[in-house]
């Protein structure tokens, strides 16, 4: 498994695309399958952040991170289960 620094080190490249397309290679299993979804109240520019692969379910979470302009943004004044784009139950690096 791919150390939480590996996946840090990716996520800070994918951040510096979004909302491009993420043409990365998973730091676990090697794919281009990373996504990055944000989570915030529409108001706010800082939110979660959960950065995973779709192919092999590995990644992080970053609280506190500031969205980037047109990013992929999931409204948290929306209950949970109802929220989009649906983020999968991926294992955290550690």
């Amino acid at each position: 498994m791919a150390t939480y620094d590996e996946w840090l080190e990716t996520f800070s490249d994918a951040y510096d695309m979004a909302p491009e397309a993420i043409d990365l290679a998973c730091p676990n299993c090697g794919r281009q399958r990373l996504r990055l979804v944000f989570t915030a109240r529409p108001d706010r520019s800082v939110g979660h952040a959960a950065f995973w692969c779709d192919h092999c379910l590995q990644g992080i979470g970053i609280s506190r991170a500031v969205i980037p302009a047109e990013a992929i943004v999931r409204d948290s004044s929306v209950p949970a289960d109802e929220r989009e784009p649906k983020i999968p139950n991926f294992q955290l690096a550690t």
